[in-house]
C-alpha cells in the first residue's frame, strides 16, 4: 500500500447538508487505487473523486483498476450517477477497469433503473485488491 488520503469536507451546517462534499479515502495497491466513498453520492462527490483520481492517475502509470468502495453511500441521485460515469470514462484511455464493490440498494438500483448498470462490474468485498478471494472462481456480475 502506498498511500492513504481523506478528502473530508468541514462540518456543514444543517443548511449546506444537502451540497456537502461525502468524505473520500483512497489507497494504492501495486497496479489498483481503491477509493472508499462515505456520505451522498451526488454532484458534490464529483470534486473529491476527480481531483483524486487524476491525482493517482499521473502519479501511478501502472494502474489497472479503479475500485468503488460504495457501502457507505446511504444516497445517490441522478448528479451521483454522473460522478461514477465520469470516473469509469477517466480510465478508458488507459485500459483501467472501474469496478463497484459492493454497492447499496441506494447506488445499485439507480443504476440498473438508468441503463448505467452494464458500464461497470460490480464484485464483493472478499473479491478486491490486497484481501483474500473467495474459493473458487470471482463471482463477478454485469446485471
Amino acid at each position: 500500500m502506498e498511500e492513504t488520503t481523506d478528502a473530508t469536507a468541514p462540518s456543514p451546517s444543517d443548511s449546506e447538508a444537502a451540497t456537502a462534499e461525502p468524505s473520500v479515502e483512497h489507497a494504492v495497491y501495486d497496479d489498483t487505487v481503491r477509493l472508499a466513498v462515505g456520505g451522498e453520492l451526488t454532484d458534490a462527490a464529483r470534486r473529491p473523486l476527480v481531483r483524486i483520481l487524476t491525482d493517482v492517475l499521473l502519479a501511478e502509470h501502472s494502474l489497472r483498476r479503479v475500485e468503488l468502495h460504495l457501502h457507505d453511500v446511504p444516497f445517490m441521485n441522478s448528479g451521483g450517477l454522473a460522478v461514477l460515469v465520469q470516473v469509469q470514462r477517466m480510465g478508458v484511455p488507459r485500459g483501467i477497469e472501474t469496478v463497484l464493490v459492493d454497492p447499496p440498494p441506494a447506488v445499485a438500483r439507480p443504476l440498473q433503473l438508468s441503463g448505467l448498470w452494464h458500464r461497470f462490474t460490480v464484485v464483493e468485498a472478499g473479491e478486491v485488491a490486497g484481501e483474500p478471494a473467495a474459493a473458487g472462481p470471482p463471482d463477478t456480475r454485469h446485471s
